[in-house]
This record gives C-alpha cells, sequence and structure tokens, in this order.
C-alpha cells in the first residue's frame, strides 16, 4: 500500500481558487501515475484529472477542463490540483489515487487511496 493524504480542502465561493494537495509516503513516488477523483454528495466516485510518471502528459475530465491543473513534484513526493473559477457542481470529496500504469480514468484502475478532502463552493 502507499499511504496518500489529501490536504488543502475547505469552503469557498463560487468563481474562487483553491489548491488540493496530496503527500505520499513512498521512496518510490515518481514510479506512480497520479490523479484526481471526486465524489459529489449522492453520486458515485467521478475522474478528474491524472497525471504521469514525470508528469509530462496529463488528462482531464471534460468538466473541469481549462479550469483545474493537476501537477506534481517527485522531489517532494506529492501532487496538486489548482481549481480555478470554482462552481457549486464542483463540491464533493477530492481523492487522491495512485497507480504504475498510466492511461486509466476509472476508479478501478487506480490501486492506492487517499481518505479524501471535502470542498465545498457556495453560490
Amino acid at each position: 500500500q502507499v499511504p496518500l493524504v489529501e490536504s488543502g480542502g475547505g469552503r469557498v465561493q463560487t468563481g474562487n481558487s483553491l489548491t488540493l494537495s496530496c503527500a505520499a509516503s513512498t521512496h518510490t513516488f515518481s514510479s506512480y501515475a497520479m490523479a484526481w477523483f471526486r465524489q459529489p454528495p449522492g453520486e458515485e466516485r467521478e475522474f478528474v484529472a491524472a497525471i504521469s510518471w514525470s508528469g509530462t502528459n496529463t488528462h482531464y475530465a471534460d468538466s473541469v477542463k481549462g479550469r483545474f491543473t493537476i501537477s506534481r513534484d517527485n522531489a517532494k513526493n506529492t501532487v496538486s490540483l489548482q481549481m480555478s473559477s470554482l462552481k457549486p457542481e464542483d463540491t464533493a470529496v477530492y481523492f487522491c489515487a495512485a497507480d504504475f500504469r498510466w492511461g486509466g480514468y476509472e476508479v478501478h484502475h487506480y490501486a492506492h487511496w487517499g481518505q479524501g478532502t471535502q470542498v465545498t463552493v457556495s453560490s
């Protein structure tokens, strides 16, 4: 298991920005592709963004493209999600996920998960 700990969630107003961080406790962080998922209230967990091992490749859900940016710092074993122009529909618990493989955007693709951090966007 790869321990993953998310932080940075909170309550913001529509149009504001927020940055989430995920810290991984592993000596092989650069061997993992990383992703962010979210689970809105009463809904299933959905893909948000993913980044490849070195950060060269990224992929975003259409709903966040142009507003969210995923990045990673392999020296610090962290992956971040910069969220801007937030909308009420972005309200969800946000999860960090890791897997050796790149190219999957579904929950079942990822072997390791954090506990999540709540993001609430009020209108």
